[in-house]
């Protein structure tokens, strides 16, 4: 009965805290045009105009390329656009081809991060677009041109948007690959949640802002000029290129944040309050205010802007078969199977992790056998803030970094441990895999819009077969 009465007070007071603040995420301006022209090589000094409207004459924001061919331009809401390209900027040894063209039409959606891709070409190659172009009207093909979307490369959390012409086989297999990529985030960003609940029964509300905290760490960090020196000094050497690039130092320094943090709280907020004697409904409150602390404190050093890591902006994505993936994505999908797989075996194995477990299945008991429950909880929290700074970096290289990422994943990850089944390591690494693919995969049929919605009507669904979730253990209370 316990365990139930949790369960429904989790899912009503999340879905309180994350539904009207999504509303109202990102209101001073979530949304904006960005993209890189590097094709045949990155430029500088391009001019880029944005216009409100397919047809109308007003200047949105206006952009010149960086020495890296980077721009952006904010928009003031979602809508459709013009993006412009100033042909007279372009070097007289490169021309703009015909399709898509130098001037983009782009609907933006809200709090969408769009990514607008202009390209260059030389100007044999443009004849030879052209001739390849006129042959295939020659040839009857019926192309129905017109409608496609030029500004393709989109960059968002959402659902990967389908080749033209793909099959269905296809899209399943491509949009498969995303949720994995997606569940495997939540999964690493979900196993210190549920470690956390199932030591101490606390339910931790701040869990979602440690997970931007990560993120932030580790974007501050690899823009420090120390470490670009750095990484300079060892380019070109394999292995110190790897360990010193700024994003990987970044990453480490973000997760030794992220476990002092967690350990930080449990020593001097969490304990203090448990010597007191304080309800576990009053700590469930305290969580709520700290959590508003640190998205505001967030907030207020590193402003409301979305960002990316530097180095993974724009990637050429690998064609292996009917799959189409990205460096990047592969990278974490590659270091989230790792953690979840080291964090599994030391669980199992070790001396830690097995005390962990006897302290999640019955604290009492084991105290009484010997067990130090407070230094047990210190390593929990530990490492339960390292697990979620490394889901806020690999959440931040998938989508992007801004101040209300980790509370927009929150309700997530909670989904995620009650479907895997509350405090137990194994169903959180579970039920967000779960979690990850049917929001992507629920897109085949519905609105992107909805692919949350459809995760968490799984949740309910396999909670009403199995009430203590995919590897929860049935108990008797009373």
């Amino acid at each position: 009965m316990r365990t139930r009465l949790v369960t429904v007070l989790l899912a009503v007071i999340a879905a309180l805290m994350v539904i009207p603040g999504t509303a109202a995420a990102d209101a001073p301006g979530g949304e904006n045009l960005n993209g890189q022209i590097r094709q045949p090589t990155t430029i500088e000094g391009l001019d880029i105009t944005v216009y409100e409207g397919f047809d109308g004459d007003e200047v949105i924001g206006e952009a010149t390329t960086d020495s890296e061919g980077k721009w952006e331009v904010g928009l003031p809401g979602p809508g459709d656009y013009r993006v412009v390209l100033d042909e007279d900027t372009v070097p007289d040894e490169y021309v703009v081809p015909e399709k898509p063209g130098s001037e983009l039409e782009v609907s933006v959606r809200q709090d969408q991060q769009r990514t607008v891709v202009f390209r260059l070409v030389t100007p044999a190659e443009a004849a030879e677009e052209s001739k390849e172009a006129s042959q295939e009207a020659t040839e009857g093909e019926d192309g129905g041109a017109g409608g496609g979307d030029a500004a393709g490369g989109e960059e968002d959390a959402a659902a990967p948007a389908a080749e033209p012409g793909a099959s269905f086989g296809e899209t399943f297999v491509q949009l498969t690959v995303a949720g994995l990529t997606f569940g495997l985030i939540i999964a690493v960003s979900s196993v210190g949640l549920s470690l956390i609940f199932g030591t101490t029964r606390m339910i931790n509300f701040a869990h979602g802002d440690m997970v931007t905290f990560g993120a932030f760490m580790a974007m501050m960090f690899a823009n420090m000029t120390l470490f670009s020196s750095l990484h300079e000094v060892f380019e070109g050497i394999p292995v110190l290129d790897f360990v010193f690039n700024p994003l990987v130092l970044g990453l480490l320094l973000a997760v030794v944040l992220g476990g002092a943090l967690g350990a930080g709280l449990e020593r001097f907020l969490w304990r203090p309050l448990r010597a007191r004697n304080v309800a576990l409904i009053q700590m469930f409150i305290v969580t709520i205010g700290f959590s508003l602390v640190l998205r505001h404190v967030l907030l207020v050093v590193f402003g409301a802007r979305r960002d990316k890591y530097a180095q993974f902006r724009i990637q050429e994505p690998w064609e292996l078969g009917p799959v189409s993936i990205t460096p990047r994505d592969a990278a974490i999908m590659a270091v989230a199977v790792v953690v979840l797989v080291l964090v599994a075996s030391m669980l199992q194995f070790t001396r830690m992790g097995k005390a962990m477990r006897a302290v999640a299945d019955n604290r009492d008991l084991a105290e009484s056998s010997g067990i130090d429950v407070n230094r047990v909880t210190l390593y929990v929290w530990g490492l339960g803030g390292a697990l979620s700074a490394l889901g806020g970096v690999l959440y931040g290289l998938n989508a992007t970094v801004h101040w209300q990422m980790g509370f927009h994943l929150l309700l997530l990850m909670f989904a995620a441990v009650i479907l895997g089944g509350l405090g137990t390591a194994y169903g959180a690494m579970a039920g967000g895999i779960v979690i990850g693919l049917v929001a992507m995969l629920s897109t085949l049929w519905f609105s992107p819009q909805l692919m949350n919605v459809w995760a968490l009507g799984i949740m309910i669904l396999v909670l009403l077969v199995r009430p203590q979730g995919i590897l929860g253990r049935r108990e008797r209370v009373g």
